[in-house]
């Protein structure tokens, strides 16, 4: 329980990575506010982290928008009277697409969610670590944009997570004097349902070709890693054990990027 007594907001709780963040960050003791902007699937992650004997607070909301933000994270301090860590985790892949191809709205909506929605999600939660006089932000990025570059017609999607790898740089330095720590994960292939929802097109056209090693990650061969292994890592950069981690971002992999 070395959580106990603090307060964590975890966006895109509803499944995959977030979902997972969410119960592990509940069993460690801490009350947990759970985002999405789809109500059913986060009551769910809801009611199984009440299930365990945890406390959880539905928020739904769109993590682009400004005003949905702000009142959300009013609720997780009305509700609980503090906000401790903060994981941006919500994320869509978009529509991966040659550069050509891809529209203005398209490029919009992948920014809007994952930067503006990571950039609002910090921006109304600051204020509440500063006065908790500590805390800990954890962002998820990806191994794209970050170590490998290709994943044929995702350069929306690559764009934002770089981008938020240097927004947690940024954050730390600038947060380090509130004793506030920012990093980043960024998972390679993990089985969760965000590639179910990936929109392709023509990405032959923006792919060059690259060969790689039977079993494409290094560790586990074919079998790619899993929310609940991301879900320990946010777990631990969460926690006191990294104290003296911040601005960095922790690909977590198996070394799938090494070879790409």
């Amino acid at each position: 329980m070395e959580l106990q007594g603090r307060v964590a907001l975890v966006t895109g709780a509803g499944s995959g990575i977030g979902e997972a963040a969410a119960k592990l960050l509940a069993r460690a003791g801490a009350k947990v506010a759970v985002l999405s902007h789809t109500g059913e699937e986060v009551q769910k992650t809801a009611e199984a982290i009440r299930a365990e004997g945890g406390e959880a607070l539905v928020l739904v909301a769109d993590v682009a928008e400004d005003l949905g933000m702000k009142h959300a994270v009013a609720e997780v301090i009305s509700t609980f009277g503090r906000l401790d860590i903060v994981v941006a985790n919500a994320g869509i892949n978009g529509v991966w697409a040659p550069i050509d191809d891809l529209t203005p709205e398209e490029w919009d909506r992948t920014v809007n969610t994952n930067l503006r929605g990571a950039f609002l999600t910090l921006h109304h939660s600051v204020p509440h670590l500063k006065k908790a006089g500590s805390g800990s932000i954890i962002i998820t990025a990806s191994i794209n944009g970050t170590r490998t570059f290709t994943s044929a017609g995702a350069t929306a999607y690559s764009c934002t997570k770089a981008a938020q790898v240097a927004m947690a740089q940024m954050a730390a330095l600038e947060l380090a004097k509130h004793n506030i720590r920012v990093n980043a994960v960024c998972p390679g292939r993990i089985g969760t349902e965000i590639t179910d929802n990936t929109h392709k097109r023509n990405e032959e056209e923006a792919r060059f070709p690259a060969e790689y090693p039977a079993g494409d990650i290094p560790l586990t061969g074919t079998v790619a890693g899993t929310s609940e292994d991301v879900a320990e890592l946010i777990l631990f950069l969460a926690s006191d054990r990294a104290r003296h981690i911040t601005g960095t971002p922790v690909w977590i992999d198996g070394a799938q990027s090494l070879l790409m």
